[in-house]
């Protein structure tokens, strides 16, 4: 069964996003969660839950900072909020937040995400007797690379279907340390819509921004694997990650109608090619039009990627 897992970005976008057939709503906290498009108050976080449950839904709670000494004694408080709130599952990608669930017998059911790292079933499979019940695959595994991982994966994959992929991350504030070097106030937040490019590529347009955990930088296009999906499904991914960091509002909410529609044509066995480039067509009328599209690692040759 394939399962679809979308983030929110206010609780009105995550109830609709339920409404419209979205299986899994990812959602946190900026404290405990990276690159949210919305940090939800644990009032909100409790709605959404309530919500998704009463509609057959689920949540995943984003965990996935990778915490420091400051910050691990922390998630202790985190974790036993969500699990009176009933969370289904959390992300996570620090080994420091299984050890305090198993310390404080805080276990809550979790998918493990420790970005670039996941690259191999081995680690899939090393987590998967470890208590994860998922995984986060990394970008950048080609299709080549994912015939024979996903199969060989004791537990469901997430691949990122749709959205923006992020390329790195530093907990060092540099934006804000740049701007004070040339002595100069600038906002840099997420909708600041700032940008840095590499100077031998006057193509590049990578976005950046700084929050609680720092620094974020994404790859120039957001990702697009709606034509490949029939692909995916064959080698058995079964869950569809659409991620709305850049893409807000109502068009994300189309944009998952439109893999809710491809995630039923699968299942009643009429995918076809011709529906495949009809709902494509329809992505890309709904995608920001200042940010491009293009499939990322997925079809580059294994042995291209270093």
């Amino acid at each position: 069964m394939i399962e679809l897992i979308a983030t929110a970005e206010s609780v009105a976008q995550a109830k609709a996003l339920v409404d419209c057939g979205i299986d899994i709503l990812y959602i946190g906290e900026d404290e405990y969660g990276l690159r949210l498009p919305y940090s939800f108050t644990r009032e909100e976080q409790i709605e959404v839950i309530r919500y998704a449950h009463e509609k057959g839904a689920q949540v995943s709670a984003a965990v996935n900072v990778i915490f420091h000494n400051d910050r691990i004694n922390q998630v202790a408080e985190y974790l036993t909020f969500l699990r009176e709130a009933e969370v289904d599952t959390i992300t996570l990608g620090d080994p420091g937040v299984v050890q305090v669930m198993r310390e404080q017998d805080l276990f809550i059911p979790y998918r493990y995400d420790a970005q670039v790292m996941v690259t191999s079933s081995r680690q899939i499979n090393f987590w998967a007797k470890r208590g994860a019940v998922g995984s986060v695959l990394a970008r950048e595994v080609p299709y080549e690379e994912l015939k024979q991982l996903v199969p060989e994966a004791l537990i469901p994959v997430e691949i990122l279907v749709y959205g923006a992929t992020c390329i790195h991350q530093s907990k060092r504030r540099l934006l804000e340390n740049y701007f004070n070097f040339i002595e100069k106030e600038e906002t840099v937040n997420k909708d600041r819509g700032l940008f840095i490019s590499e100077p031998k590529k006057v193509d590049s347009h990578y976005s950046i921004y700084q929050d609680r955990n720092g620094t974020h930088i994404f790859a120039n296009n957001d990702i697009d694997l709606l034509p490949h999906l029939g692909e995916l499904t064959e080698i058995g991914v079964s869950q569809w990650k659409l991620e709305g960091i850049f893409a807000p509002g109502e068009n994300f909410l189309e944009i998952a109608k439109i893999f809710v529609q491809a995630r039923n044509a699968f299942a009643d066995g009429t995918w076809t090619e011709e529906l495949a480039s009809r709902l494509d067509a329809s992505l890309r009328a709904l995608h920001p039009a200042n940010r491009d599209l293009d499939t990322g690692f997925y079809l580059k040759d294994p042995n291209e990627v270093v």
